[in-house]
Order: structure tokens, then C-alpha cells, then sequence
């Protein structure tokens, strides 16, 4: 039970001495003569000073400690307090006082160990520490560790009973280190705020240790999670506008992922911080029109970001408009009050951001990277490296396999199954041989342990990736191994930083998927995408056709007008080409010249052949070029007057060429024009 205030114990409990007899007893069972004589006369003077033990809850916490800490004035003897404390253990212990936090947090070291609460304890102890090594815990941390939470909780509660122990008396006591950070007199305690913060860090990373234990045992409910105390830095919105974000982001945490909404809460939360300072009077968002936040909009180009200090990117600044696009769209639909009534804005006022070529490895680069992923000295980190490499899955999808995520296909092939992920869908794909082994190698040392709760369908699932009853997070899974990967790879950058990052092994895998022949619908279901147009972009790296037409025209040995134009040149043509030209050449007579083109090439499939590699004019055809480049002229004044931007630019573009061709033959721009 709980200290209630200044008396330390609930109403309907009475803390009480023990006898000296019952004290002695126990003592005599554990300890040497001078312990038994120290703890006996430290019970003594405890009782003469405190005959009434609700006296000594009720003190200050300062004279209930005895000492302070070391840099204090004054209180360097020891104290009569400083004495009684294996006797204040032995009465938590065995029912006759329930301690409180406060207490238990501010004594400098409790090491009275489990010798006071009799003989069962301890070998209830030191199971629990054995299933913290079973879940891969050093047995020395986890020793110290679990004494030190676990002492605590039990002298708070009562008793010596480990299986009343639960995920709740982790809580209270995480709760209890909060409150305690607030104390006015946290330096006479502790000597500094610093100095307490290091001691709450290691109360709390003792207590996360007790609770992974509990929870793979079943004493627990909740799965254990570091909590991660940041201040609350959320922008304040007014009172309407608040009830108003809060309302959406509950409905919005029904369908999305948790970091969707808290770009929504981020987003909503920079455009109140613009509005209190630029429009103050404005207390809700019925009253934001698109003017304004289109004002705000052009403000975020001068935002800089808190850790690099630097301006925001057009990503970020897109996402955040785009979420409010997205916000004022829906409460408009649904007919919120204190919202807008149409949408601020639409996709046509969203930034256009480039459409980038995927950022794959090199091969150069690739087979260095892929020796020094091999000798990772961790198999975790080198099993999750192998799978993104062979399978091209996303790292939330490798982070979150399941223990049966490999069987074979008939014929005896690897089969990964992949975890639903960003497009919601589960989908099985065919694994290279050096994964699977990586796979299979983890699996026969993974200890047995309760699964966890699945991020994306809720049910409690065995994850690969489990280390000391916990999934690794993807930090130490792919970028502190690639870190180490490039390093040795010598991937780094002048500030000694890593240059690939584990998004590059999906775009490889793409694009040797495409080089090597396999058909689209293949690269959308190992890739797991939703539409064929992501699956595109892995074509357009490594085109054939663009590859051929390229070398034809500009690879070594290529010309401008193309093979027969060079042959023609150097008389090399065979008499059957010529007696083909003879009668066929002007057949393919075009309106500014011919087209050059041999059977074997096939037919002609070029629409703009002005720019075509097998376009060949003459001077015969100088009059109607000048007559096509007077007709683009007027072309042009006419576009012009329509306000046709980039009509005027195309026909500008083929006066250019006309020119150029005019250049070409001799001829002047300015003569004779045709006039038919």
C-alpha cells in the first residue's frame, strides 16, 4: 500500500515495532555476532527515539533518511536512522510497515539484501534472476538489477510474496521516481538535479529489467516499454481549436498508424503557433480562411529546423501542407463546428516534387558492402542486412518476422513470409539460400519467450529478432550495422558518415530484377507494391530500347545520320543498297528533305523527323525550309497573343533547327522561299 500523505500507511493500517526476540532470532540465522550486536542496537535507540512508528512517517523525509548526501552541510555522523535500516526492512518484510517510495527512492544505497525477509526469499530470487539468463541476460546485471527494483516493490508492499509482484507495482514506482524529480529539496537528497537524474535512469533501467522477467513469466500484462520522459514541448492551442485537433486525431487513430497522427498533431499544432502570433484575434479554426494559410504556407520557407538549424526542406514543407489539406478537407465533410466549411487548400497548391531515379547500390560499391556485411560479428544484424539484400523488403517487414516466417516450396527453394506492412498485405516471396541459413542459424539459439503484441494486427506474435525478452529496434538492426558495414567497406563520406542507408538494398533489388528479365507483375509482388507504376520506375533505370537507340546514334563508332549516310559517304554501299536507293529514295521524299533509312532498319517510327538521326536534307529543299521557318514565325506571333507559353517555346525550337540545317548546306536564312 501507498504512503497517504504525511503518515506514510493507508487509514486502515497501524505500523508497529516488532519484538527484539523476533529480530534476534532471525538474525541469528544469517549473521556474525558483531552484525547480530549492531542491528540489535540500532533497533534499540530506533525505538527509544520513535516508540510510536507513525511519529517517523509523519517527519520530513530529510530527518526520516538520518544522513545526507555527502557535499551537504552538516548530517555526516551516522544517525541513529542510518542504523535502523535493516530493522525498517525487517519490518516491511514480514507485514508490521508497508515503506514508501519516497523513502525507498532517497536512501542512498539499500544493500540489506533479501536476508531480512527470512530463508524463502532468496531462492525465489535467484530463479528469477536464472530466467532473465534464459532470456539472454549477463547474470551479473541482471542480478543487480532485479535485486534492486525488486526489493524496493516488496518492502513498499508488505511482503516476501514475488508473485504478487505485477506490471502495476512497475508503474507505481515509475510514477513514484516522477514525482520525486519535483522535489524542492532534491539537492539536499542527492547533492544536484544531475546527480538524481543519474540515479533515475538507473532505477528505471532496473525496473525495465524486473518487468521483462514478469511479463515472460505471465506476472505481467503489459508488455514492457522504456518510457522515454521528454518534456511536453506541444504547441498550446486555444481552447476551441484544441478541442477540435484532439476530436481528429482520435477519429484519425482509428484507421491510421500512430506516426500519421502525430504528423497531424505536429502539423495542426505549427499552424495554431503561426495563428497566435500573426492572427491572435482568430479563436478557432472556422475563423482561418485560405488566405491565411496560405500566408502561413509561404512562412515555412523560412522555418528552420531545431537540431541542424537549417531551413525546411520542399519534402517537409509539402507533407505539412498536405496534412492540412487533408484535415480541413474531412472536418469540412463531416460538418464539424468551429472548423472550416471548405477545404483551405487543394493538391494543384501542393509543391511539385521532382520524380527521383531509386537510389540503388553500384556494383562496385555492392560486393565491398556485401564482404563487410558477412563479417558482422552480430547475427542479428548480419541475418537482418542478408534479408533486406535477397529480399528487398522494407525494414519495418524484417524487424517484425515471425519465428515461422521460412518454409520451401516443392521443389525445395526458400520461402520468406513477409509481415503485413505499409500497403496492409502479407505476401510470400522466394529467398536466396545465404539468408535462409542466416535465418535458420538464429532460430536454433533463440530462447523461448513470450510473444508481443504485433504493431499492425494486434495479436501477440513471436518475433525473429528477439533479444533479452525484447524485439530489437531497426536502429540497431540496420543502421548501426550499416554504419559499421561501410566503415570497414571504406562507404564513408569526409565527416566519416555511412553512404548507403538500408532503403537502397530494396531499390537494388528492383533493379536487378529488371535487368535480369523478370516480368513486372514479378518485381510488384516481391517488392509488395500496390500499383505497376512504383514498379516502373526499376525499368526506366535499365531500358534495352533507350540503351540500344543511344549506342546506335551516340556510342563509339555512331554517326548523326546513321549507317547508311556514313557508307554512302565513304562509297562502301553494296550495288544491290544502291539499286534499292536508286528507285526507293524518293519514295521516302518528306516535306523538308528524306528519310535515310536501309530495309534491314525497318520501318520508319519517328514522327518528329526534323530531329531524327535518319533526316537528310540537301540544298534542293533550302526554299521550302525558309518557308516552313516564315511559317513558325507566324506561328509564333499567333501563340503569343493566345497567351501559349509553351507553344511558343516548340515552335521556337523548330526555327532553331530549321536554321541550324540552313547552316549545315551553305545556305543563308534569309533568300528564295518556295511557294508551293
Amino acid at each position: 500500500m501507498t504512503r497517504v500523505l504525511a503518515a506514510g500507511c493507508q487509514p486502515d493500517f497501524r505500523p508497529e515495532h516488532s519484538t527484539a526476540k523476533a529480530l534476534e532470532s532471525l538474525l541469528r540465522s544469517f549473521a556474525a555476532t558483531s552484525t547480530i550486536e549492531r542491528h540489535m542496537r540500532g533497533r534499540e535507540r530506533f525505538v527509544a527515539a520513535y516508540p510510536d512508528l507513525r511519529a517517523w512517517f509523519r517527519a520530513p523525509l530529510s530527518e526520516r533518511l538520518g544522513r545526507f548526501w555527502r557535499d551537504a552541510p552538516g548530517h555526516t555522523r551516522r544517525s541513529v536512522l542510518h542504523e535502523a535500516r535493516g530493522y525498517l526492512c525487517f519490518l516491511a518484510y514480514h507485514g508490521y510497515v508497508r515503506l514508501d517510495f519516497e523513502w525507498l527512492i532517497a536512501v542512498p544505497r539499500l544493500d540489506v539484501g533479501t536476508s531480512f525477509a527470512g530463508p524463502a526469499l532468496e531462492p525465489e530470487v535467484v530463479k528469477l534472476v536464472d530466467e532473465a539468463c534464459a532470456l539472454g541476460y549477463e547474470r551479473k546485471n541482471a542480478d543487480a538489477a532485479i535485486r534492486r527494483a525488486l526489493t524496493r516493490i516488496l518492502l513498499h508492499k508488505g511482503t516476501t510474496q514475488i508473485t504478487e509482484v505485477s506490471d502495476l507495482d512497475c508503474d507505481e514506482y515509475r510514477q513514484a521516481l516522477a514525482s520525486f524529480s519535483q522535489r524542492p529539496d532534491l539537492r539536499l537528497l542527492f547533492g544536484s538535479a544531475r546527480r538524481y537524474k543519474g540515479r533515475w535512469k538507473e532505477y528505471r533501467n532496473n525496473i525495465y529489467h524486473l518487468h521483462t522477467v514478469l511479463f515472460h513469466r505471465g506476472q505481467a500484462s503489459k508488455e514492457p516499454r522504456k518510457s522515454m520522459s521528454k518534456p511536453n514541448s506541444r504547441q498550446v492551442l486555444k481552447p476551441r481549436m484544441e478541442a477540435v485537433v484532439q476530436r481528429y486525431l482520435s477519429e484519425r487513430a482509428l484507421t491510421s498508424r500512430p506516426n500519421t497522427v502525430r504528423h497531424f498533431d505536429c502539423s495542426l499544432r505549427y499552424l495554431g503557433e503561426w495563428l497566435l502570433q500573426e492572427q491572435p484575434s482568430i479563436e478557432s479554426f472556422a475563423g482561418v480562411t485560405r488566405e491565411h494559410v496560405l500566408q502561413f504556407c509561404e512562412s515555412l520557407n523560412h522555418r528552420m529546423t531545431l537540431l541542424t538549424k537549417r531551413k525546411w526542406s520542399e519534402y517537409t514543407k509539402r507533407g505539412v501542407m498536405t496534412n492540412l489539406c487533408t484535415f480541413s478537407r474531412d472536418v469540412a465533410t463531416w460538418g464539424w463546428e468551429d472548423a472550416p466549411t471548405h477545404p483551405w487548400l487543394g493538391p494543384w497548391d501542393l509543391p511539385k516534387m521532382p520524380q527521383r531515379v531509386p537510389r540503388y547500390i553500384p556494383e562496385a560499391e555492392f560486393s565491398r558492402l556485401m564482404e563487410a556485411i558477412r563479417a558482422l560479428s552480430c547475427d542479428y544484424q548480419r541475418t537482418a542486412l542478408l534479408v533486406a539484400r535477397w529480399s528487398g523488403a522494407r525494414r519495418d517487414e524484417i524487424q517484425r518476422l515471425e519465428v515461422d516466417c521460412l518454409d520451401t516450396y516443392p521443389d525445395g527453394t526458400p520461402r520468406l513470409r513477409l509481415p503485413a506492412g505499409k500497403c496492409k498485405k502479407e505476401r510470400c516471396i522466394p529467398l536466396n539460400e545465404e539468408a535462409a541459413s542466416a535465418i535458420r542459424s538464429l532460430l536454433e539459439r533463440r530462447p523461448k519467450a513470450r510473444g508481443y503484441r504485433d504493431s499492425q494486427t494486434g495479436l501477440p506474435t513471436d518475433y525473429l529478432f528477439l533479444h533479452r525478452g525484447k524485439p530489437y529496434h531497426f536502429n540497431y538492426l540496420f543502421y548501426k550495422s550499416l554504419a559499421k558495414a561501410c566503415t570497414a567497406a571504406g562507404l564513408v563520406d569526409a565527416q566519416g558518415r555511412r553512404t548507403i542507408t538500408p532503403h537502397r538494398f530494396r531499390h537494388t533489388v528492383g533493379k536487378q530484377l529488371t535487368e535480369g528479365g523478370a516480368s513486372l507483375q514479378t518485381v510488384m509482388s516481391v517488392l509488395g507494391h500496390s500499383n505497376a507504376n512504383m514498379s516502373m520506375v526499376y525499368a526506366q533505370i535499365s531500358d534495352p530500347a533507350v540503351l540500344k537507340d543511344y549506342q546506335a546514334v551516340l556510342g563509339p563508332g555512331a554517326t548523326i545520320a546513321g549507317p547508311c549516310a556514313e557508307a554512302l559517304r565513304a562509297g562502301t554501299l553494296s550495288p544491290s543498297t544502291i539499286d534499292w536507293l536508286k528507285s526507293n529514295f524518293f519514295k521516302t521524299e518528306l516535306e523538308l528533305g528524306h528519310c535515310l533509312r536501309l530495309p534491314q532498319e525497318g520501318p520508319c517510327e519517328c514522327d518528329l523527323y526534323l530531329n531524327c538521326a535518319k533526316f537528310v536534307t540537301t540544298p534542293e529543299y533550302a526554299p521550302r525550309l525558309r518557308q516552313r521557318r516564315k511559317r513558325e514565325l507566324t506561328l509564333i506571333e499567333d501563340a503569343t497573343s493566345r497567351g501559349w507559353e509553351k507553344e511558343v517555346e516548340r515552335h521556337r525550337c523548330t526555327i532553331r533547327r530549321i536554321e541550324q540545317l540552313l547552316l549545315d548546306l551553305g545556305e543563308s536564312v534569309e533568300g528564295k522561299e518556295a511557294t508551293d
